[in-house]
């Protein structure tokens, strides 16, 4: 009535997927351990939930109350981060178009490359 070789093959296939979002998740706490060091924040903060975004925006010369922004409109931190970012290590704009549309290759390249953390101030707001 029931297939064995399926379930074996979907067993499979469910641990490969596994697999590859381990291998993959490890790559990213590298990279992003990595950039992190390269601004002068400590490594180990990017593996701790909520002090890594206030990091993030240390990095990025963001004030610590935009946390609050983080988590009501991810969506649109995360294009407002991979710009600053890109900022605070001395690239284009082009780059922090890079980091939001292919992350994957464009973190790496600002991990392992010869980008250097520039303190960028920004400019005060009329809140």
């Amino acid at each position: 009535m029931y297939d064995d070789a399926g379930a074996g093959a979907a067993a499979g296939i469910g641990a490969g997927m596994l697999i590859l979002y381990l291998v993959l998740a490890i790559f990213y706490f590298i990279v992003m351990w990595k950039i992190f060091v390269k601004a002068g924040k400590p490594g180990w903060g990017v593996i701790i939930p909520i002090y890594n975004i206030i990091l993030m925006l240390e990095i990025t010369s963001r004030p610590t109350w935009w946390i609050v922004l983080w988590i009501f409109f991810f969506p649109i931190m995360v294009i407002i981060f991979c710009f600053d970012l890109a900022k605070a290590f001395g690239r284009s704009g082009g780059f922090g178009v890079g980091l939001w549309i292919l992350g994957f290759i464009f973190f790496p390249i600002l991990a392992f490359g010869k980008a250097e953390y520039q303190q960028v101030q920004q400019q005060p707001t009329n809140a």
